[in-house]
């Protein structure tokens, strides 16, 4: 069976599936994971733009977004609870550390 992964490209499954179920799931699993996948990934990005920046009122403004973006991952089980209370924490912190 041949799934198109997240990045587009065509890549085969090695499980055979016996059934029409376990197919269905195979690609439920796949559609499911890409949608995670980029989800988890655009808030490692805000996570590492808030990080990078040097400006305290930017920082500050950005802040509120990249909570709430932790916090709905976390609620969809994309990310786990506490690693989303660890990075807000964290982030918290550095933006109070800023001059």
């Amino acid at each position: 069976m041949i799934l198109s992964n997240s990045e587009g490209y065509k890549q085969q499954t090695t499980k055979m599936a016996n059934h029409k179920s376990s197919l269905k799931r195979i690609r439920q699993t796949a559609a499911r994971k890409a949608h995670n996948h980029y989800y988890a990934k655009t808030a490692r990005n805000a996570v590492r733009d808030l990080r990078k920046t040097t400006d305290k009122a930017a920082a500050a403004a950005a802040l509120p977004k990249v909570s709430s973006m932790l916090d709905k991952l976390a609620k969809r089980h994309i990310i786990h609870v506490n690693k989303a209370a660890n990075l807000k924490s964290k982030l918290a912190r550095f933006v109070n550390k800023l001059a």
